[in-house]
């Protein structure tokens, strides 16, 4: 028998269509009839669309029963658990897959020097195109991206008429940060969630990170770092200028906005395969851009 049944692979959906990430607080989770029911605290029912969203965010006081996740896994629609006003990015349930091949190209290329070089300096010409990369190593990339970023954040500042005294938050005292660098800890967090879902789903490993090497999911930054500019850094610096108390729910509401701007669940898909395309050392190859779609004769 089956570790659990799973529907026909023509009926999932792929990463690049589906829809943008849901977030529950203060509820429950379970099934009935087959299909996900969110009750909130009130006692309002809401049916979830599990099989076409790219993933269920969970917030403070959500529960969630054992067929739920079940039932999740299932529509291949990965589940992330999250902290209070979206600040803290917890932990993550794996994404079934049908095989391997993503991840084995991913540690290929993580552990070959010159693959890995290359796949940095592709995620640095992503960023900034203008930029001259070559025989740049990672760690000279590194330097370069830090005063790019800063000068990033100055021009936000200056857009959208916010104070930018810089980058300065503690994870362990939310409070004692200016309300851009929580509103941006805030729209990061969830930005990293939806990356976490696309690049687990189609079978990367969020561990190997090609330029970042601390924490759980080095990867899963390295992705994120692609869009932050467009998506997380600009919602931030908005809600900012809207409210200079912004909560969290404005700056997820324009995040959502940003990401839907910039069809982000169709770009990601399609990066990340030129990302893996055509490495040095390695024959050409197709990507499947499919959650769950297998590779002809593997």
């Amino acid at each position: 028998m089956p570790f659990f049944e799973r529907p026909p692979l023509d009926s999932l959906a792929p990463a690049k269509d589906r829809w943008t990430p849901i977030y529950v607080e203060r509820g429950r989770l379970e099934v009935d009839d087959a299909s996900v029911k969110w009750i909130n605290c009130d006692g309002l029912i809401v049916g979830l669309p599990i099989a076409t969203i790219s993933a269920l965010i969970l917030g403070p006081g959500t529960t969630i029963t054992h067929a739920a996740v079940k039932t999740c896994a299932q529509s291949n629609c990965p589940i992330f658990w999250m902290g209070e006003d979206g600040m803290r990015f917890y932990a993550f349930g794996i994404t079934p897959n049908h095989d391997n091949s993503m991840a084995r190209i991913h540690a290929t290329a993580w552990g070959t020097s010159r693959q890995k070089n290359e796949i940095a300096r592709r995620m640095f010409l992503k960023r900034f195109p203008e930029a001259n990369v070559h025989g740049i190593s990672i760690t000279q990339l590194r330097g370069m991206e830090g005063r790019r970023v800063k000068q990033v954040y100055a021009e936000f500042g200056q857009k959208y008429g916010v104070t930018w005294k810089g980058r300065d938050y503690k994870t362990n005292n939310w409070n004692l940060a200016d309300g851009i660098n929580r509103a941006l800890s805030t729209a990061n967090a969830s930005l990293y969630a939806l990356t976490a879902a696309v690049t687990c789903s189609m079978g990367f490993i969020p561990q190997l990170g090609f330029v970042h090497q601390a924490g759980t999911l080095p990867f899963v930054y390295d992705v994120s770092d692609l869009y932050k500019k467009e998506t997380s850094w600009d919602a931030a610096f908005e809600a900012i200028s809207i409210d200079s108390k912004a909560d969290s729910k404005l700056v997820l509401k324009i995040l959502k906005r940003k990401i839907e701007e910039a069809r982000l669940l169709k770009l990601m898909p399609l990066d990340l395969k030129k990302l893996f395309d055509d490495l040095p050392g390695r024959a050409p190859k197709e990507v499947s851009d499919h959650p769950l779609q297998p590779k002809t004769g593997e």
